[in-house]
């Protein structure tokens, strides 16, 4: 067992999410969403060299030394994965280590919005699951390929930085590479996968310019890709695709992204009374004035489009908020925090309340 277990073991056993190694302060863990110290030491230079070492395979280390940052997963068998990032900060070796679980949980384990099953349904086009850092996106993906595996006879090809969520072969024939491993770059996985006759693509995250423009060019081409962004809602989703081209450009984006958007999933993770932590969601799908609207650059008209179709399975983020808290599911501050029109949770919250 390497150095660094018996504090991943511990971490799981307080059930926390998050490993936080930082030269000069405790090892802490992340629990419940707050951080928590489990030592009463500071970690030294040495014992931070020797922990981080042990876990990264020579050739990964030597890429870390050389560009002081590095994705990979670090496995303890038969208990968990973490994916670990290793980096350098102002004291010197710092690294995260984030829990995958070895389960594949279902929509319905996960109590996802049954219309994600539509979403996996698809035949081509581009779905986006969006959010911040640490708000479940990729167990939410997981869940829907593991629905695809389950009900359709596909080749699925992942491109990851690193594999999280690692399938089975079900009904469907998946594929799994690693940025770093089995292709140099998210760009070059894709052009790869492109010659590999795909039905599915799952992009782990569009980072750049140009893994976004062949994400569009493979959903342009009759394929289903999911992919990843650190948006917190629909229309800045949008914003954030076509704004990362050339100005001279965006015209062209926003046609290719009008034809093949289908669905743009966004997710939060809010405290639960009582104990937990709850997802959050905001869902826009596919509908007959999405593709102008995007065309036109009409982006503020998404939040219509949304709030005219709740019945056909569209929810806005703060709509989804007010039915967790008229549930009692989430606390009217939790409510307020996560909101985007906080002037009107405020009305939920009690006179004397501090907001800082």
């Amino acid at each position: 067992m390497a150095l660094i277990d018996q504090y991943l073991i511990e971490m799981l056993d307080r059930g926390g999410s998050d490993l936080h190694l930082m030269i000069g302060q405790p090892i802490k863990a992340r629990v419940q969403g707050a951080l928590e110290d489990l030592t009463d030491e500071p970690i030294t230079p040495d014992f931070m060299l020797e922990m981080l070492k042990e876990i990264t395979p020579p050739k990964r280390w030597e890429h870390y030394r050389k560009h002081n940052d590095l994705d990979f997963a670090h496995e303890i068998p038969e208990v968990a994965r973490f994916r670990t990032n290793l980096l350098r900060n102002y004291w010197g070796m710092a690294a995260v280590l984030r829990q995958i679980p070895t389960k594949i949980l279902t929509i319905e384990d996960l109590k996802l919005p049954p219309v994600l099953t539509q979403i996996c349904d698809l035949k081509s086009g581009l779905s986006l699951v969006t959010g911040p850092t640490g708000s479940g996106k990729s167990t939410t993906l997981a869940a829907m390929i593991d629905y695809i595996n389950d009900k359709y006879h596909k080749h699925i090809i992942t491109i990851e930085d690193p594999i999280e969520f690692v399938h089975q072969n079900k009904n469907s024939i998946l594929v799994h590479r690693e940025v770093g491993i089995h292709s140099s770059s998210f760009a070059r996985g894709l052009r790869g996968a492109m010659r590999s006759d795909p039905d599915i693509l799952l992009i782990g995250e569009m980072r750049d310019l140009e893994t976004i423009r062949l994400a569009l060019t493979c959903a342009s081409m009759g394929m289903l890709v999911f992919a990843t962004l650190h948006t917190n809602n629909a229309p800045k989703t949008v914003d954030r695709i076509i704004d990362a081209f050339p100005a001279d450009e965006q015209a062209q984006i926003r046609t290719m992204l009008a034809d093949c958007l289908q669905s743009v999933v966004s997710q939060l993770l809010c405290k639960k009374e009582g104990g937990g932590r709850i997802a959050c969601h905001e869902i826009l799908l596919w509908s007959d004035g999405l593709p102008n609207t995007i065309r036109e650059g009409q982006i503020a008209n998404i939040r219509t489009i949304i709030e005219s179709n709740k019945g056909h399975g569209m929810c806005s983020m703060d709509g989804n908020l007010r039915e967790m808290l008229a549930e009692g599911v989430i606390s009217p501050m939790e409510a307020y925090m996560k909101a985007s029109d906080k002037k009107e949770f405020q009305a939920y919250l009690g006179e004397d309340t501090d907001i800082v």
